[in-house]
């Protein structure tokens, strides 16, 4: 299969290639069609099958223009062709918004936001912080990775499960606003867990159950942050 594209056009994941597959088959289009639509009412000249079949086996990812043409000769969003957004600029293209209308939204400069896109570093205060999550619908875990803090929160809970957590409230409180009592009852609970796994390790010992158990537990510290926030929606019924 051979795919030509521009050079400089730089992929924008995470692509749903279900789901432009999917949307494709519905309107009874090919992957020809498709190419032709691409070509004739977006200015894609290099848009071909091939590079179409390439997009929806996850070969490759279309760039935001390519995006917003495909969705465009597909009849949907662009929202519905992103999967799961991690990014500042996933979550912008996610809402279907201009870079112009976020910037304004939180009160930046339109230079000073791309660069933030860019760089993946949220660098704004707490009011254009707040403005940021109100205008993309931003829930708190989403919030928290795209402000680039995961790195920093996971540091702190990993301390919190392996050493005493009632230690690590205020910490974790600075970067997470949630009432005392449930970050209390996540943090407790994600001690309580890891704790048992490491007290499995020692009840058996040197052998193949206590590797596993010790695997189990680089796994947990490895994913601590997905815990914690399993467990804030645990605590929070």
């Amino acid at each position: 299969m051979r795919v030509h594209r521009p050079q400089d056009q730089q992929p924008t994941p995470p692509f749903n290639a279900p789901a432009a597959r999917r949307l494709r088959a519905a309107l009874g289009m090919g992957p020809e069609h498709v190419a032709y639509g691409l070509r004739a009412s977006y200015g894609l000249p290099y848009a071909t099958p091939d590079l179409v079949i390439a997009w929806e086996r996850g070969i490759a990812a279309p760039s935001s223009p390519e995006l917003t043409a495909l969705a465009g000769v597909l009849w949907c969003s662009a929202g519905e062709l992103i999967g799961a957004p991690r990014t500042l600029r996933e979550h912008r293209l996610a809402r279907e918004l201009a870079a112009e209308d976020v910037a304004h939204a939180v009160g930046i400069g339109l230079l000073a936001y791309e660069r933030m896109e860019e760089s993946g570093t949220w660098r704004g205060n707490d009011r254009q912080s707040t403005a940021l999550a109100k205008v993309l619908d931003l829930s708190l875990p989403d919030f928290i990775t795209v402000t680039g803090r995961d790195g920093r929160l996971g540091d702190l809970l990993r301390s919190a499960v392996t050493t005493r957590w009632q230690a690590y409230v205020r910490p974790v409180a600075k970067m997470v606003p949630l009432e005392r009592g449930l970050l209390e009852a996540a943090l407790e609970e994600l001690h309580t867990g890891y704790q048992g796994q490491m007290a499995a390790t020692l009840n058996w010992g040197g052998g193949p159950a206590a590797t596993g158990s010790g695997e189990s537990g680089r796994d947990f510290l490895d994913r601590v942050v997905d815990h914690f926030w399993t467990a804030v929606r645990g605590s929070s019924y």
